[in-house]
């Protein structure tokens, strides 16, 4: 992967992790970013070489034996480098890479000039070459130390020169070596000052100091003795800038360090409980750790899609009220096919009965027409509109002062078994304020046919039971996602899944109140049956009369007029009592029909009601909790392509 991926990588993984991670370890990735492109933007002919080191270790007389000047000063009195200064082998495109590092003091070298007695035709070109004296990183002065930390993060290519005292110093191996372990590439390590030991005390001394650097993490680091006074190893150091200069891709092995070490500052950040070594000191997290992450966030993700909504969906289901509905689904159609198909003697009395569903103000606007399915309604923007198949809007005047709004523009009316109202034809003038049970709300609003209807049920808020028990889905639904996920992205799950809790209730009873439930839907056979009971009570009614007839004959003493018979029974008496006894008959046998049909109904509103709740469940607890955990496997996707 080119490094202009990696750092693009790099800066999405930041933009991911905001909110969410250490807010340190986030800028500190789009630091690096940002430096990364200054850095390209400037001249990538030349590498920055620095030369770091402790007060006393020779960096200033190495750094004039390689420029062949007396450029650094050097002397017993410490410290000796108060500020960086710039040696510099073709100045050419060089002055805005150093005002970028901020080194004021520069001073261009011949690369054609003997250095150290060497000719030039004998020694490697350093053409392109920067040179930077740094000043002593353990400096007594607090601008010396700042000085040295801005310098070790933008310099191409690090040259550590250590001594014979002070190389297992904690100050350089804690403070930097260590936390450079993933610019082992971009490093070089200088035992310098060699000539004060013997040559069995200089190997011992090396072989310690790569022992050392092992432990940091740089094992492999290139690693030269040195000695000023004797030249010994001065060429060999020269040797080996001349080839990383002539490479000029140290810049670019320094920003693809950068970008590493950023990542792992975020991986750290991300994932609770990072790898450690045997002496408890955190480690970069390994790259199984952030592919482990990715793989946890994925599988969480199918998790919401799958088993997790079926028990969020139930606790909403019943908060909802989607139980009380079904049953009132159920009554409401054997209400209307008792009073559809009953005994007439008997019937009219359903009119004094509210209709279940009307008083719920569900599925059934004033005309009795059915809305349109939630298959249907599944379009919507808000998962919460329908429109009646007559036109017309949902039934219920707002229950909390909510307008209730008309495609047709005209104010919704409560049912008169509802509130008291008369149900208003579409299309008729305005009719002023809706009333329900509590008094007069707010009058509807005009709006133009298009706009989908969102009104109000009166079905019973839900009790803290349901509240509670709905919460816990919740909760429960969070806890089985996050499951496996660092704390950080742990909580942002959870956090994901209360973040529209506040429009729950609202939106659960608008869903409950447009999903169409059957109920406007009247079997053919009612109005069959309908006629038959009329028919049937006609010749009750024919019965009666003529018996009445006869009766009234035999009162008045009037002769006997003659009555045909059945068998031995009179006509009349069979007109009458078996018009009566069939028209009870068939009410019992409808009345049986309706109870396997409104069982039906019921079935098929719960699932209707159970997908409007799980749509609500889904967008408004569900999908947030997707999104994070998408945001958690972008993440550590980008994490994965930032360390490649």
């Amino acid at each position: 992967m080119s490094l202009d991926e990696r750092l693009a990588a790099l800066a999405e993984a930041a933009d991911l992790a905001e909110g969410r991670l250490d807010t340190g370890a986030v800028e500190d990735a789009r630091v690096v970013v940002a430096r990364a492109g200054a850095r390209r933007r400037l001249s990538v002919d030349h590498t920055v070489v620095a030369l770091a080191g402790a007060t006393g270790s020779g960096k200033s007389s190495l750094f004039n034996a390689l420029s062949g000047t007396s450029l650094a000063g050097v002397g017993v009195t410490r410290p000796t480098t108060s500020a960086a200064q710039a040696a510099m082998w073709g100045a050419e495109g060089a002055g805005p890479l150093l005002d970028w590092l901020e080194i004021p003091r520069r001073h261009g070298v011949d690369d054609g000039s003997t250095v150290d007695g060497v000719p030039s035709d004998r020694r490697d070109s350093l053409a392109g070459l920067i040179l930077l004296d740094l000043p002593d990183h353990d400096s007594i002065e607090l601008a010396h130390r700042l000085e040295v930390d801005r310098l070790v993060d933008v310099v191409d290519l690090l040259v550590w020169v250590l001594d014979p005292q002070k190389y297992a110093d904690a100050a350089v191996h804690e403070r930097y070596l260590r936390p450079l372990s993933r610019h082992r590439d971009v490093m070089m390590i200088v035992l310098n000052q060699v000539d004060r030991l013997t040559p069995s005390s200089a190997g011992r001394c090396l072989n310690d100091l790569r022992r050392l650097l092992d432990e940091d993490g740089l094992r492999g680091v290139p690693v030269l003795a040195t000695s000023v006074p004797r030249h010994d190893g001065v060429e060999e150091l020269r040797s080996a800038l001349a080839r990383r200069v002539a490479d000029r891709r140290a810049w670019a092995a320094r920003l693809g360090a950068d970008a590493v070490t950023a990542a792992d500052t975020l991986a750290v950040a991300a994932c609770a409980d990072p790898s450690r070594d045997g002496d408890g000191r955190a480690h970069p997290v390994a790259e199984q750790a952030v592919t482990d992450l990715g793989g946890r966030a994925e599988a969480a993700e199918r998790a919401v899609d799958g088993e997790l909504a079926g028990p969020l969906t139930a606790a909403l289901a019943e908060a909802a009220g989607v139980p009380l509905v079904v049953a009132a689904v159920a009554k409401a159609h054997r209400h209307r096919s008792i009073a559809a198909t009953g005994w007439p003697v008997t019937r009219w009395l359903r009119r004094f009965r509210p209709d279940p569903l009307r008083r719920l103000r569900v599925g059934v606007p004033p005309s009795g027409h059915a809305l349109i399915s939630a298959t249907a309604r599944s379009g919507t923007a808000d998962g919460t509109a329908a429109v009646a198949r007559s036109g017309e809007g949902t039934p219920a005047a707002p229950r909390s002062g909510t307008p209730a709004i008309r495609p047709s523009g005209t104010p919704a009316v409560p049912p008169s078994g509802a509130a008291g109202g008369t149900p208003a034809a579409a299309g008729a003038p305005p009719q002023g304020p809706a009333r329900g049970p509590a008094g007069p709300t707010t009058p509807a609003v005009r709006r133009a046919s298009t706009v989908p209807v969102i009104g109000r049920t009166s079905i019973p808020p839900a009790t803290a039971i349901q509240r509670s028990q709905m919460d816990m889905a919740i909760r429960e639904a969070a806890a089985e996602a996050a499951t496996g996920l660092p704390e950080p992205w742990a909580l942002a799950v959870r956090r994901a899944s209360r973040s529209r809790a506040d429009e729950l209730a609202d939106r659960l009873d608008q869903a409950v109140s447009v999903t169409s439930v059957g109920a406007g839907r009247r079997p053919h056979w009612w109005r069959a049956v309908g006629v038959l009971q009329w028919l049937v009570f006609a010749v009750m009614v024919a019965g009666l009369l003529w018996l009445s007839a006869l009766f009234l004959v035999d009162y008045m003493r009037l002769p006997e007029v003659p009555t045909p018979t059945l068998g031995v029974v009179p006509w009349p008496t069979v007109l009458a009592a078996g018009g009566a006894a069939l028209g009870v008959l068939i009410a019992l046998l409808c009345r049986l029909l309706a109870s396997i049909g409104g069982r039906r109904r019921a079935r098929k509103a719960r699932k209707a009601l159970w997908s409007s709740v799980d749509t609500v469940g889904r967008e408004l607890v569900l999908d947030p909790m997707r999104a994070e955990l998408a945001r958690t496997r972008d993440f550590a996707a980008r994490l994965t392509a930032a360390r490649s």
